[in-house]
């Protein structure tokens, strides 16, 4: 992992919500790499996948084959 730093833009309220969720002496990339290390992967695209789906942007790769194979025949 790179150890360069980087800026990223954010409010400052967004930054005093991120330093509350910090302990004393971590830094913010501490404060995030524990927060996403806590967070389920698998839960989170599963998460993504709903949202798309509400918005009507998914398309299963079953429903994509099944698609392709009828204007195929």
């Amino acid at each position: 992992m790179s150890t360069e730093a980087t800026t990223i833009p954010t409010t400052k309220s967004i930054r005093d919500r991120l330093k509350g969720y910090g302990n004393k002496g971590e830094t913010y990339s501490d404060i995030l790499t524990r927060i996403m290390d806590s967070i389920d992967k698998e839960e989170f695209m599963d998460r993504m996948y709903r949202r798309l789906e509400e918005k009507d942007q998914f398309v299963s790769l079953d429903d994509y084959e099944s698609e392709l194979n009828e204007l195929q025949d």
